[in-house]
């Protein structure tokens, strides 16, 4: 690939090249998975490093408690692994009767967490080191404390109000009775002993002996209908990417439950529209670009859903016929409203690690909202994910809550390939935000030729659940008077959150070149 190594935008980064890679949301995770690398360790090593790490550096958007998953580039193929959790058994439309959408907070919106299984499930399969090598960054910071970064203090402080009515959020994350400020020390021992018991039974732990125990009489003594069973019961499944074609290039995504199939079915529109005839920013793309996300998500919210629940096939979305009949219904002098809602989630990491042998890894880890659910157990400092939000109250949906579910997942790793070749591992965090960036991650490196920083460095768009677009500063004004012409409902207000964050690595002839976004406090190393 021709990089351009012109740099347009407004940014704070530029690119790392080196042989070996680590681009992640917050730099004490990204050098812990650097060590990993520097000790031997290949870039699953590293990619699980990073991401344990981040459940006690970034606890505003992931932990222990949290969902993940993962594609693997092992040097010759592509393998997915989907560590979702699935609803408590005891879950029934009826526990629910009354209630107009699924709840945000507490118990009820507690799913099994899976990130545990994934991380052992990688390891066991890919990874050079030992185990509980892994965890050791993570268990120094959680022990001797580390300092808050910046974006990550702010969504602390922002959490108190969220979780008010839970006491013992606050006894672990609130030990002043406030959120840390910037740069101040924040320790969590007793995170770092659930990490060691993780450690060292290679997560069984979790989900068959001690932690499952306490997770589970914390849960009976506080209203949780989580079981043993259910923790028992819990598998990460190994699953097959699909794909679709870009003009020779292919975006890989992990099946449904998650939204990635949101994002193949956009770009599969914009094929056919033609798109890379028009100029990225100018306000024809913009149009076209929102105009088939916004069909891609009413029919992901109509469809996505746990795969045993699936009225269709997944690649029945993905076939010419479907793209050529869904263009067909794009203006390019008038915007559409078809029906279409999305989730919520601001609680997400996303990193990436490559290494010298050519190991690739694309690796996402959520609790969802923030914290989570607000149920943090104050013994073992878990704080649970609440990713029961995802299901539907509407009776008869595939994706309606039911007990042993999974529900419709919003975080999403992507690939690139060529040829059967690596090209790209990727992700931009932020709950919906995420399928659309991935879509503009696209089309600015592979048509536009921007090479992964200055994608990353451009300003974004957002169509929101109510079809309003949100335009971060950066677009000319003129593009935001031409789309308001063509009925678009155009914000330029919205906060940077809202846009995401992405980390990408991307195969050069002698290497990789790694960007991380200034949207977020990470960074990308490399050596």
């Amino acid at each position: 690939m021709n990089y351009s190594w012109d740099f347009p935008y407004t940014s704070q980064r530029m690119p790392v090249f080196a042989k070996n890679v680590v681009a992640t949301s917050q730099p004490l995770a990204a050098q812990a998975g650097l060590n990993m690398l520097r000790k031997g360790g290949n870039a699953v090593d590293a990619a699980l490093a990073a991401a344990i790490a981040l459940t006690i550096v970034e606890p505003t958007s992931n932990g222990i408690g949290s969902d993940a998953f993962a594609i693997v580039w092992d040097g010759i193929q592509l393998h997915g692994l989907n560590g979702s959790g699935r609803s408590p058994k005891a879950w029934s439309p009826n526990r629910f009767a009354g209630q107009k959408s699924m709840p945000m907070l507490g118990w009820d919106s507690v799913t099994v967490p899976g990130a545990v299984d994934v991380w052992s499930t990688l390891s066991q399969r890919f990874g050079k080191l030992p185990f509980p090598d892994l965890f050791e960054p993570a268990i120094g910071y959680a022990h001797e404390g580390f300092a808050v970064s910046p974006i990550t203090a702010r969504r602390w402080a922002d959490a108190k109000q969220l979780y008010q009515d839970f006491p013992d959020f606050a006894k672990v994350f609130l030990p002043k009775g406030r959120a840390p400020h910037i740069g101040e020390l924040f320790r969590c021992p007793q995170q770092a002993q659930t990490l060691e018991e993780i450690a060292v039974t290679n997560g069984q732990s979790f989900y068959h002996g001690k932690l499952a125990e306490k997770i589970t009489t914390y849960a009976a003594s506080t209203g949780g209908e989580l079981s043993r069973e259910d923790l028992a019961e819990h598998r990460s499944d190994w699953v097959k990417p699909i794909s679709v074609d870009y003009h020779g290039i292919q975006l890989h995504e992990i099946p449904p439950n998650g939204q990635g199939l949101t994002a193949l079915i956009a770009l599969g529109l914009l094929r056919h529209l033609e798109i890379r005839n028009y100029s990225v920013d100018c306000a024809d793309s913009i149009h076209l670009q929102v105009e088939a996300m916004k069909i891609a998500f009413a029919e992901a919210h109509r469809h996505i859903a746990d795969p045993a629940n699936m009225e269709v096939d997944p690649y029945d979305l993905l076939h010419d016929t479907f793209f050529e009949n869904c263009a067909r219904e794009i203006r390019l002098d008038q915007a559409r409203f078809p029906k279409s809602s999305f989730p919520v989630d601001k609680g997400t990491v996303y990193l990436t690690a490559a290494d010298h042998s050519g190991m690739m890894v694309s690796f996402i880890q959520s609790n969802f909202r923030g914290f989570g659910s607000g149920i943090v157990d104050p013994q073992t400092g878990i704080s649970f994910q609440n990713r029961g939000l995802g299901f539907t109250l509407e009776k008869g949906h595939p994706n309606c809550v039911a007990g042993g579910k999974r529900p419709y997942h919003t975080i999403i790793p992507a690939f690139v390939t060529q040829n059967s070749s690596p090209l790209m591992s990727f992700g931009v965090m932020g709950g919906h935000m995420q399928p659309q960036a991935h879509v503009q991650m696209m089309l600015r490196i592979f048509d536009c030729g921007q090479n992964p920083q200055t994608a990353s460095d451009a300003p974004r768009w957002h169509v929101g659940e109510d079809h309003v677009v949100s335009l971060e500063k950066g677009f000319d004004n003129r593009v935001v008077d031409e789309l308001k012409k063509r009925s678009h409902t155009i914000t330029t207000n919205s906060p940077t959150s809202l846009f995401g964050g992405a980390q990408i690595i991307a195969k050069i002839d002698d290497g990789y070149c790694a960007a991380s976004d200034h949207r977020k406090d990470g960074q990308a190393v490399g050596y």
